[in-house]
């Protein structure tokens, strides 16, 4: 399987690559803003965008500079809902491969130029044609034709439960069609947004400044008269701009959660998941590993992990166990699964005897920096039930050709719950980029078409998919990890956003 066939979708290859490295006040603001409260929100974010074209446009955290001043086709509200933006209506043909929106009148982007269905075409064109960073999220479309100016139809050349996701992520984002592909949007976005850059009080890789747009067709969403946002890589950095005001918010981790919880009016948002952590058991035929190939050496595994205890000694408690690979939020988690597997070294140890494995066996497991202390546990748990791991540093430089060429049997991660097609041809499909080796089966693959065809009730579908790779312990989940948003109350109040690293820039407003 070569690495154009696989799915690099959703926040994969980020996270992949993320995971192996390890305020002013004013008067009223534009979007009404009390008297007293900030006008102007300063956020901490981990990175800029390396340029503005919506093509090279990121989802988690790297999603939310871009809805700064680019608008998406379809709005995904903080629980998920889909509702109209530049798209105001939107529905399939019977086969669900045509979806044909109707666009909103009177929107122009920036520079003054008409939105209009051919700007759509341009855009999903330009993500398609220019191998963005998410452009399998358009993998499926084979035609963009526009019927009128304020209609559009999107072909797809098979069903894609999660098309409608996508176009209000990276692939939904519209730019100037003039500007697309340009040198100039390398460093200047032009956009239909609810915000324009201000480039005289911006400095690329410190500060970039955003105000108002005077004519947007929302003004319910410019809640703010200016938008700041500052860059911090280093996560003590983003701690110290949170509690010396120099943002009203940012992300944190466990790490660094107890230092800005109930520091004056910081708050951090609870509830707030938005990965899974674990072992991805990839070589599942033993063309690396004999022993994996095994179902009852992968269960073994599985029964082997104190999982409760990981999370308090790695995470502080600052998430929840588990033993599934879908979120509780996807549509496709299934309840009794989290306790399918719970602690068992008994158990462990009888079902590697059946498999021919009662002296144990060596286990690689690759991962990057910052897994020390879950692999620390991990090792010595496995060792309790006669398992040796042997623990391998990535090279980060070439891991994804690492990945996909199969040289990595065993990888411990952090990973996306996402919706269920995105996390399916994640980590499950044989089109996935964390199926390497293209592990499959007739029943499995009868699971995953219905789901590609299920319209409605694809989440649904998916449950059975969640259930087959849990019966066959296709991994080894761990916990779920909660997100450390922290904000200071007295200012801004932010709701957090389902399935999302950050909030969505929608998600602020000044405090009441």
């Amino acid at each position: 399987m070569t690495l154009a066939k696989k799915h690099i979708a959703g926040a994969a290859a980020t996270l992949a690559v993320v995971a192996l490295l390890a305020g002013c006040t004013g008067s009223q603001g534009a979007g009404g803003s009390a008297a007293g409260a900030s006008s102007t929100l300063n956020l901490g974010i981990i990175g800029e965008p390396t340029s503005w074209d919506p093509a090279q446009a990121h989802v988690g955290h790297g999603l939310q500079p871009y809805q700064v001043v680019y608008d998406t086709l379809i709005l995904r509200g903080p629980d998920g809902t889909l509702s109209p933006m530049l798209a105001t209506e939107w529905s399939y043909d019977e086969a669900r491969t045509a979806l044909t929106l109707e666009l909103r009148d009177g929107v122009t982007f920036s520079d003054g130029a008409p939105f209009d269905s051919e700007a759509v075409k341009a855009n999903i064109e330009n993500l398609k044609n220019n191998n963005g960073r998410q452009a399998a999220q358009v993998a499926a479309v084979s035609s963009v034709d526009p019927v009128d100016a304020d209609t559009v139809t999107i072909n797809l050349s098979e069903p894609d439960p999660a098309f409608e996701f996508y176009l209000s992520q990276a692939a939904g984002l519209m730019g100037s069609p003039a500007s697309l592909g340009t040198d100039a949007m390398i460093s200047t976005p032009v956009g239909t947004g609810p915000y324009v850059m201000d480039a005289a009080n911006s400095v690329a890789g410190s500060q970039l400044t955003f105000t108002a747009r005077k004519d947007y067709w929302n003004p319910e969403l410019q809640k703010f008269d200016t938008v700041v946002l500052k860059t911090y890589e280093e996560l003590t950095a983003r701690l110290n701009a949170l509690l010396s005001n120099q943002v009203d918010a940012t992300i944190l981790d466990a790490s660094t959660a107890e230092q800005a919880e109930g520091k004056g009016d910081l708050s951090t948002l609870k509830d707030y998941q938005v990965d899974w952590q674990g072992m991805l058991l990839l070589d599942r035929a033993g063309t690396q590993v004999p022993a994996l190939a095994d179902v009852r050496v992968r269960q073994a595994i599985n029964y082997a992990i104190d999982r409760k205890t990981m999370l308090d000694s790695t995470l502080r408690g600052y998430g929840d166990a588990t033993q599934q690979v879908f979120g509780p939020d996807s549509g496709a988690y299934v309840e009794d699964l989290d306790s399918a597997y719970d602690y068992d070294p008994d158990k462990a140890r009888d079902l590697l005897s059946e498999a021919g494995y009662a002296d144990g066996f060596e286990l690689p497991i690759y991962a990057g920096a910052g897994f020390e202390t879950a692999l620390a546990s991990l090792t010595q748990q496995l060792a309790d039930v006669g398992i040796t791991a042997k623990v391998q540093t990535v090279n980060a430089q070439t891991f994804l050709d690492d990945l996909t060429s199969g040289k990595i049997p065993v990888l411990y991660q952090n990973l996306f719950q996402g919706e269920p097609w995105v996390a399916i041809n994640q980590i499950i499909s044989t089109d996935a980029i964390y199926n390497p080796f293209d592990s499959t089966d007739p029943e499995l693959q009868g699971l995953i078409d219905a789901v590609q065809t299920g319209g409605d009730q694809s989440a649904e579908r998916a449950q059975a998919v969640n259930e087959w790779i849990s019966k066959n312990a296709w991994f080894a989940p761990v916990y779920r990890i909660d997100q450390v948003y922290s904000y200071h109350s007295d200012r801004i109040s932010v709701e957090k956003q389902i399935q999302q690293a950050v909030p969505s820039i929608y998600n602020y407003a000044p405090a009441a």
